[in-house]
C-alpha cells in the first residue's frame, strides 16, 4: 500500500470537515445520544473553527492518504494552541482518526510516527494526547505505541460531561 502525507491547507477545508464529520460520527456515535453528538458536531466542526484552526500558525492539519485514498488525518498543536497542559516542550495531538475502511491495517501508527517526527524537527521533548476513559480500542492502541498515563481532563460531548486520559508518550 502506498502512503502518502499531505499537510492541509485553506484550500482543503471543506474536504477536512467532511472527513471529521465522518470519522467522529463512525467513532463515537453508537456511544453517544444523538443529540450531544448532533451538538458536538456542529460546534466542534463549524466551518468558520475549522478555518480558524486551519490558518493558526501553531496547529497543523494532515491528510493521510492509502492508495490516493483520503485514508485519514492528523491534527497537531503547538503551545497557545494545545487544548490542555500549553507546554512549549511538547506537541498535542489533538485529534488523529483513520476511516473505517482502512483501520487496522497500521494506518494509525503512521500518523503517530508523522507526529513524533514533527516533534523531533521542532525539537519537543514528548508528545500527549486526551483519549476518552471508554474508548478502550484507543487507549490499547496508545499503549502499544509508547503512551502513559499522566492525567485526566473534562471532555464535553454536547452537553454531557466525559473524562478524557490524558497520554504522554517521550520521544
Amino acid at each position: 500500500m502506498k502512503l502518502e502525507i499531505k499537510e492541509c491547507n485553506i484550500d482543503d477545508l471543506f474536504l477536512l470537515r467532511e472527513l471529521s464529520y465522518k470519522t467522529f460520527y463512525d467513532t463515537f456515535g453508537h456511544m453517544n445520544s444523538p443529540s450531544n453528538m448532533k451538538a458536538y458536531l456542529e460546534k466542534a466542526f463549524d466551518i468558520s473553527r475549522l478555518q480558524d484552526e486551519i490558518s493558526n500558525s501553531n496547529s497543523q492539519f494532515y491528510f493521510l492518504y492509502a492508495d490516493e485514498e483520503l485514508a485519514g488525518y492528523l491534527k497537531l498543536n503547538e503551545y497557545k494552541a494545545q487544548t490542555d497542559i500549553h507546554d512549549p516542550q511538547s506537541i498535542e495531538i489533538e485529534r488523529i482518526y483513520v476511516t473505517k475502511e482502512f483501520q487496522g491495517k497500521g494506518l494509525g501508527r503512521t500518523l503517530i510516527n508523522k507526529a513524533v517526527d514533527v516533534a523531533l524537527t521542532r525539537m519537543k521533548l514528548y508528545i500527549w494526547l486526551g483519549v476518552w476513559e471508554k474508548n478502550y480500542k484507543a487507549l490499547q492502541f496508545y499503549k502499544s505505541n509508547g503512551f502513559y498515563l499522566i492525567g485526566t481532563h473534562s471532555f464535553f460531548m454536547g452537553e454531557e460531561e466525559q473524562t478524557d486520559f490524558i497520554l504522554r508518550k517521550d520521544i
